[in-house]
């Protein structure tokens, strides 16, 4: 598989950037479109301008593109596991897309739709074929199961170019552990916004937490990201 094309890389260079100021990537699930304004809003009001939309829902395409509209929000598709989810991500408005899996044909779609694209690896030989593959950020998945910053340690001493975005089980007691790594471009927020929370429209709650792993993230660079 080709590399990247000019376009495609520099669109995943912009994202990168992003993330890796951002240092959080909430993960939002959506059931019911309505929440996905004022999620974002609330996400804004605590720093936090990005957001990750997972196609776990029949409405996620929907949620992709209401976010797309809030003014300031970079949006990604997640859960994203075929090529018509990358071209569905890519035409509802999202700049960029993560898997939990290494796939080719999604990296393929993923590039011809001009989303910059993080496949999920698990092992070694999965971070060594997706730097074959042109990919040199990837998801960790499921990271704490995995074993944590202990395993994004090790995996990282052979690869030394990698940057990572871990997800799975990571908290806001936790964060400060992740980005401590300079492997770890941002880490996975499933926890700011929480289905509960949006159910119950506690949308001041997610701001709170939002605010809070802000601080983390700035903390972390201030010690020397």
């Amino acid at each position: 598989m080709a590399e990247p094309a000019p376009g495609a890389a520099s669109a995943e260079r912009q994202v990168t950037g992003w993330l890796g100021r951002a240092g959080v990537l909430p993960v939002l699930t959506v059931t019911d479109p309505r929440t996905v304004e004022p999620a974002c809003l609330a996400l804004a009001a605590g720093g936090v301008t990005c957001v990750e939309i997972t196609f776990r829902t029949s409405c996620a395409a929907e949620a992709i593109t209401i976010a797309s509209g809030v003014p300031g929000m970079l949006v990604g598709a997640g859960t994203v596991t075929d090529p018509a989810q990358a071209a569905a991500a890519a035409g509802a408005g999202a700049s960029f897309a993560v898997a939990p899996g290494l796939s080719e044909p999604v990296i393929a779609a993923a590039r011809a739709a001009g989303l910059a694209f993080f496949p999920g690896i698990a092992t070694p030989s999965e971070l060594d074929r997706a730097g074959s593959l042109g990919c040199a950020v990837v998801k960790v998945f499921p990271v704490t199961q995995l074993g944590g910053p202990a395993f994004l340690r090790a995996i990282a001493a052979p690869y030394p170019g990698a940057r990572f975005l871990p997800t799975g089980g990571i908290s806001g007691a936790t964060l400060g552990d992740y980005l401590a790594l300079p492997s770890v471009l941002a880490c996975g927020a499933s926890w700011l916004c929480e289905p509960g929370l949006l159910a119950d429209g506690r949308y001041d709650e997610i701001t709170r937490r939002a605010l809070a792993a802000t601080a983390v993230a700035r903390e972390a660079k201030r010690a020397g990201r």
